[in-house]
């Protein structure tokens, strides 16, 4: 008898952006596996969507989050979750979840024969405070937001991660080792070809380019920094692509615009997987600035933008920070330079400018070392080991909810209702700005 599946999420699928892609490649290779999963996630508008087979045995349920603000999201999403699982959902052997938005309920909700999997890729209390900078001071709400993850992490049966940065904070808050695997990103061989760099001489103009979120801790005001001091001595452009707030945007547009090279810098809106890598294609070199701050040194990432760069072989340039050492070695397989110095982005585009030797070792070996470690076929292997694993173990014998108490689950008058979810929300309303999925 196949097993029963779910896999829930609090984003938009089909999205353009990294998340996104990681869920697909996830859910097809589940699917393909054990013939089918229950997919969950954010509606793109406000209403619900059943979408059947979005891809083969993948089916597909987008749930609103209505609200102008990101608690009310939350917290809109978290009761038709709720009211789903109660009304239609059928009782699952496994529910994969990937954030406390969606998994908080979830470990509270479901019956004690379901088990569940925790994918670890960012966690609020240290991601939150980049997208909404006045929660930084709010100890009250740092504290709801680490309990609630706490509370997920030691009810999880496994928990997966990307990057091994990752895992050892996990094991830093207590959670054992043995519980913990990771698995990297990939890359879709098939999409991401490969394609040798321009061996000139010299790289005039050299065509740099930036792919991935605007978000402060990727660092690309770094990129835009480095632009204006390479052209200090030779000609260059800058192609930023991704999705970005528009005070983002307004922001890159002003710093060009005070460096004067706002001729040399386009900004443009996500585009297709095949538009992607016509632009990585195109460039000479690939910028992943990314900063030295928690969200990269402490929790850590796996970033698609390097892995996707050394795939089409256009030469990388990135920070000398563990997430990024794990994936490959500097002068190899990409060349890394000191997190958040331009100057250094902008010695090694004269490297790579000056030495075709140089770029030609970076485009091969990149691409050897994402066909040999780093694709998603490879990566659904582990996953599906990982089920496996979970298949065949009794939750008895697994993790347990943590014993700590919970909010109760009795449904108070319809003022107390607001307080109270917003409690198990563990968000604040003074705090919990706009934000975009």
């Amino acid at each position: 008898m196949a097993p029963s599946l779910a896999y829930i999420s609090f984003d938009v699928v089909p999205a353009p952006k990294g998340a996104a892609v990681h869920i697909e490649a996830f859910v097809r290779a589940i699917a393909q596996r054990f013939g089918s999963i229950q997919l969950v996630t954010v509606s793109p508008d406000a209403d619900c969507h059943a979408m059947g087979d979005r891809w083969p045995g993948v089916h597909h349920l987008q749930l609103p989050a209505r609200g102008k603000t990101l608690l009310e999201r939350v917290l809109y999403f978290r009761r038709q979750l709720q009211a789903w699982l109660a009304q239609d959902a059928p009782s699952f052997d496994i529910i994969h979840f990937r954030s406390i938005y969606e998994g908080f309920p979830l470990v509270q909700a479901s019956p004690p024969q379901t088990q569940f999997i925790f994918e670890v890729n960012g966690l609020p209390s240290i991601e939150l405070k980049y997208r909404y900078p006045k929660v930084a001071d709010d100890w009250e709400l740092m504290i709801k937001l680490r309990s609630q993850e706490q509370y997920c992490l030691e009810a999880a049966h496994q928990i997966l991660t990307p990057s091994p940065v990752t895992a050892r904070h996990l094991q830093q808050r207590g959670i054992p080792a043995s519980k913990i695997q990771v698995i990297p990103n990939g890359v879709h061989l098939d999409r991401f070809t490969y394609q040798a760099p321009r061996l000139d001489p010299n790289l005039d103009p050299l065509n740099l380019l930036y792919c991935g979120t605007l978000s402060p801790w990727q660092g690309v005001g770094q990129a835009v920094d480095a632009l204006h001091l390479y052209r200090r001595d030779y000609p260059a452009t800058l192609t930023i692509i991704g999705p970005g707030k528009p005070s983002q945007i307004k922001t890159l547009e002003k710093l060009a615009e005070k460096l004067d090279i706002s001729e040399s810098l386009q900004i443009l809106p996500p585009v297709s997987q095949t538009e992607l890598v016509q632009h990585l294609h195109r460039a000479d070199a690939i910028l992943a600035p990314l900063m030295p701050n928690d969200r990269n040194c402490i929790q850590g990432c796996c970033p698609l933008k390097v892995l996707e760069g050394m795939a089409s072989g256009t030469p990388v340039i990135t920070s000398r920070l563990a997430v990024v050492e794990s994936l490959g070695e500097h002068e190899t397989q990409f060349l890394t330079v000191r997190p958040g110095s331009a100057k250094s982005i902008k010695d090694a585009l004269v490297r790579l400018r000056a030495e075709p030797q140089l770029r030609s070792r970076l485009s091969t070996g990149g691409r050897s070392r994402i066909e040999t470690a780093f694709t998603w076929e490879q990566a659904g292997r582990s996953l599906i080991a990982a089920y496996e694993q979970r298949l065949t173990s009794q939750p008895s014998n697994s993790a347990s909810k943590p014993s700590q108490s919970k909010p109760s689950h009795s449904k108070p008058s319809q003022p107390e209702q607001s307080k109270a979810q917003r409690d198990r929300a563990g968000l604040s309303p003074s705090h919990a700005e706009n934000q975009t999925h």
